[in-house]
């Protein structure tokens, strides 16, 4: 799952950064905004591991965490961005319940022990903890089929490439990212059978200049469409100023390269936070794993440019649909390994402990999946 180890701001400054963010009756929040006079009936904290302004996985976190304030009156939100994994994140997810938060959303894999250590002592305050696998009485977990977007993004991948190569610019080799190269693999080559995925890594979630190095090196290397798996739009930016074809991740950034721009896998954490806000307010919150998929408006897929053409999107549209109802799983069998083999056979379905530890590249992805060091 999702783990963040580029290197981040120094601890010193994201607790200086909790002091003036953790929010009483009337403060200015970071973004600007006024919180509520008179005690809020419920205070709620996000630790993000990325910058607000990442234009990806934090910005779409923040827009979420922005969207609560609107719609729920009663409720006072406060945020850090850019905290180090580890027991600095520890401290930080500390000093958010210390100061009265009663809901904590921990948003990065390196995150979990950290939220574990801390909710054992506050078992009065409910711990969310995003893309993690240990819980306990206060912390659940979260995440979504993000693969299912990634999908249908190949499959208009492969009825629009004119060469049959397209270029995937990976952060770190784990299997999430994995799951989603190979997602956007299958459907590329449902509709262009021979067609090549070719990976380069970054070992970053958030390094704009390598990311914007390595779209460059795979348009150069003869891909026609960009896909990505990073936090910035800088993929995205390269492939317009090359004459290319894109695809944005975990938020709609068509903004950023409208001439390169398709569509985009990504994220809508407001339909699970209003979820969880509602449950703690009700009183009915149990702590539980929960991976949504398509079918819940977690993860979607982004409205089309108009450079995509109609047909093309009348034919991803019917497989959106299938993926809602259940009858379109990404990773039914058969699949097979790049070298041929069959991972998956025919008339069976990955199950979610395999896609969990996801370690392969499947037929058709050209690159190799370097040891996790983080």
């Amino acid at each position: 799952m999702r783990c963040k180890t580029a290197a981040r701001k120094s601890f010193l400054l994201a607790l200086t950064g909790v002091v003036l963010l953790v929010q009483s009756c009337g403060e200015a929040t970071r973004d600007g905004s006024k919180a509520q006079t008179g005690k809020p009936s419920l205070s709620v904290a996000f630790v993000y591991v990325g910058p607000v302004g990442d234009g990806g996985w934090t910005y779409a976190h923040d827009q979420a965490r922005r969207q609560i304030e609107k719609e729920f009156p009663n409720v006072t939100t406060s945020f850090l961005e850019s905290v180090p994994e580890g027991a600095d994140a520890e401290r930080v997810i500390t000093q958010f319940a210390q100061r009265g938060a009663k809901v904590i959303f921990t948003t990065s894999f390196g995150y979990m022990d950290p939220t574990i250590a801390a909710a054992e002592k506050f078992p009065g305050t409910v711990f969310l903890h995003c893309s993690g696998y240990k819980r306990a009485k206060n912390v659940g977990t979260y995440f979504g089929h993000i693969e299912q977007p990634s999908y249908l993004s190949g499959l208009v991948a492969g009825s629009m490439t004119k060469k049959g190569i397209a270029g995937f610019v990976a952060p770190h080799p784990i299997p999430e990212v994995i799951r989603n190269i190979n997602a956007f693999a299958l459907g590329f080559r449902k509709n262009r059978p021979n067609g090549q995925v070719r990976v380069v890594w970054t070992n970053s979630w958030n390094d704009p200049g390598k990311e914007k190095e390595a779209a460059v090196s795979l348009i150069e290397a003869g891909c026609d469409l960009i896909a990505s798996g990073v936090d910035s739009a800088a993929p995205l930016q390269a492939a317009q100023e090359r004459g290319c074809l894109a695809f944005g991740y975990d938020f709609d950034s068509r903004k950023v390269a409208p001439k390169a721009f398709l569509t985009a896998p990504v994220w809508d954490w407001y339909v699970y936070y209003k979820t969880v806000i509602e449950s703690v307010m009700k009183g009915t919150w149990k702590s539980e794993e929960v991976w949504w998929g398509m079918e819940t408006g977690l993860v979607k897929l982004a409205p089309y440019s108009d450079l995509v053409p109609k047909e093309v999107q009348a034919q991803v549209d019917r497989a959106a649909d299938e993926i809602k109802k259940g009858s379109l799983k990404v990773f039914a069998g058969p699949v097979l390994k790049q070298d041929g083999s069959t991972v998956v056979p025919a008339g069976k379905v990955a199950t979610d402990p395999e896609l969990l530890s996801m370690s392969y590249f499947v037929q058709g992805v050209v690159g190799t999946i370097p040891s996790a060091k983080h």
